[in-house]
């Protein structure tokens, strides 16, 4: 590396630690000025907590058939039984692990996607650019669920299998939100300064471009999650999520709830409440992350 390129990488390595400083600073005070935010951030971390370890905290187990059937919820059963005698509450914190795990999951699978088309293509432009560019085209205009039932039709649904069709789904917008940021920093000053200097296409994507863009990708990802969890019920419902008996999510529960939850309200109502909120909680979230992370929308609430 000559001095002119060591330079010229001290400057970039400057500019990133005082954006991050800002950005640090930022998120606290967001936090102090929208507090509603923050509150659902917490709750996303408890609810992590509770996906990490919900099977020892929980009273019973998933499959545990020691209690009264379709009984209502009390002291001892909070969120009532089922009709295989099943304990509700143990079950819907067991089912964080599946609903929150396939989440995170697929849309760590989406971001890592959409992060190397969006970077890649938004940079180098041309031919690949309009090849990425008609692939999230394509797989936008494709209806969602019937990719989906399409996906895990042919292939067995276990974990790893939803996780990996819900992040395909996913990584198209991710794609677009990516290349849109990538474009935007591309033409900077000291981008151009990096390519004066003859460093790689590769080695500006890296170390100049990708970390200018990593606010963009943790909006999109955090606000992506509440999708997937969402993604993960409806295939659920549809009988095409994970089946195994002592592993449930809040989607399957509700799915087994179709024939009697009008004699057991609490067997569909409390599951589906455990599912909004952490929607919800997401999305908040997400948003609370995009009010911090972009200086334009700063003080705008």
């Amino acid at each position: 590396m000559t001095t002119i390129e060591a330079g010229v990488e001290a400057a970039a390595l400057q500019e990133l630690s005082f954006r991050g400083r800002s950005r640090f600073y930022g998120v606290a005070r967001a936090a102090k000025n929208n507090p509603l935010g923050a509150l659902f951030g917490v709750s996303c971390l408890l609810m992590l907590l509770i996906a990490v370890f919900g099977e020892f905290v929980a009273p019973h187990s998933a499959t545990s058939i020691d209690g009264p059937r379709l009984q209502a919820p009390s002291w001892s059963y909070p969120f009532g039984t089922d009709n295989l005698f099943r304990d509700q509450f143990s079950r819907v914190l067991i089912g964080a692990r599946i609903s929150l795990g396939i989440g995170i999951g697929s849309v760590v699978l989406s971001t890592l996607i959409g992060v190397f088309l969006g970077v890649t293509s938004g940079y180098l432009g041309g031919w690949w650019d309009m090849v990425v560019s008609r692939w999230v085209d394509l797989m936008i205009a494709f209806p969602p669920v019937v990719f989906l039932i399409f996906f895990l039709t042919i292939l067995p649904p276990d974990f790893w299998t939803v996780c990996i069709s819900i992040g395909l789904v996913l990584s198209p917008g991710t794609t677009r939100v990516v290349r849109g940021a990538t474009i935007g920093v591309r033409n900077l000053q000291f981008i151009e300064a990096a390519i004066s200097t003859g460093c790689s296409p590769t080695r500006i994507m890296l170390h100049h471009v990708f970390p200018n863009v990593t606010a963009a990708v943790i909006v999109i990802a955090s606000i992506q999650i509440g999708t997937a969890i969402l993604a993960e019920a409806t295939i659920s419902f549809l009988g095409l999520g994970v089946t195994d008996a002592a592993n449930p999510s809040w989607g399957r529960m509700l799915q087994e709830s179709r024939q009697f939850w009008r004699e057991a309200w609490w067997t569909a109502v409390l599951p589906g409440i455990a599912l909004s909120f952490a929607v919800l909680s997401f999305n908040f979230f997400g948003d609370a992350l995009r009010d911090a992370l972009d200086p334009r929308l700063r003080g705008t609430r």
